[in-house]
């Protein structure tokens, strides 16, 4: 019987797909709207969801865009990456979710901004053993998109275990404040952001290489 919760974010958690995105969403703006963008620009809009990763570039910029058709394109763009093999899982993630998995003291879930039809391809094209997951929350599951803390609440109550026995796993800091927000434990890794960006986790590590079973119940505090 599992005493615990482990629920990860999925891009830049899980799955090394901050890269990917901001590829497949600069391809998009230059191919739709002959517009020149960074990854600088996207990086404030990280976990909040592909609306509004989309959506808050263009405002930024002036530029009006077909929301739905740029989603499609977008996400177009992406599975492309996908298919030609460039989406690997974080170092240390499979390993992590494993290791938990095994133990039978974790019942783990997933707590992604992505929607469903992005988020399983992800997780089959990084390699993450999806079936050691109980939960999978996704993006077109809740209302609000992170930072609200409702895909959290969401998540913890799939996970059905105390709050005080959960833990979330994070890079956005929007993530972040969703977890915290959700009254949850939160491990930050920069992945996306700087360890001085996630202060408002409980504990900002370089790499899930970094976290193992004995860190996560020390953070609990069992």
């Amino acid at each position: 019987m599992e005493k615990y919760g482990l629920i990860f974010d999925m891009d830049g958690v899980l799955a090394d797909t901050e890269t990917l995105i901001a590829r497949a969403s600069i391809d998009m703006f230059r191919e739709l709207y002959k517009a020149e963008l960074t990854a600088d620009d996207f990086r404030p809009f990280i976990g909040t969801g592909a609306v509004r990763y989309v959506e808050g570039p263009a405002q930024a910029l002036g530029i009006s865009i077909d929301l739905d058709h740029a989603l499609e394109v977008r996400l177009k763009n992406f599975q492309k990456l996908l298919d030609a093999g460039e989406c690997h899982a974080c170092p240390g993630a499979v390993e992590l979710v494993e290791a938990a998995a095994r133990s039978g003291d974790w019942k783990l879930g997933i707590a992604t901004s992505s929607p469903r039809p992005k988020a399983i391809p992800t997780l089959e094209a990084a390699n993450v053993p999806i079936e050691m997951f109980s939960e999978i929350i996704t993006g077109d599951m809740v209302t609000h998109k992170k930072p609200h803390p409702e895909i959290y609440i969401a998540a913890h109550a799939a996970v059905g275990l105390p709050k005080e026995s959960c833990v979330v796993i994070e890079d956005a800091v929007t993530g972040v404040t969703a977890a915290k927000a959700a009254g949850l434990k939160c491990i930050g890794v920069t992945t996306s952001f700087r360890r001085d960006e996630l202060a408002e986790a409980d504990i900002v590590v370089s790499s899930l290489e970094d976290v193992n079973l004995a860190l996560l119940r020390r953070l609990i505090g069992d």
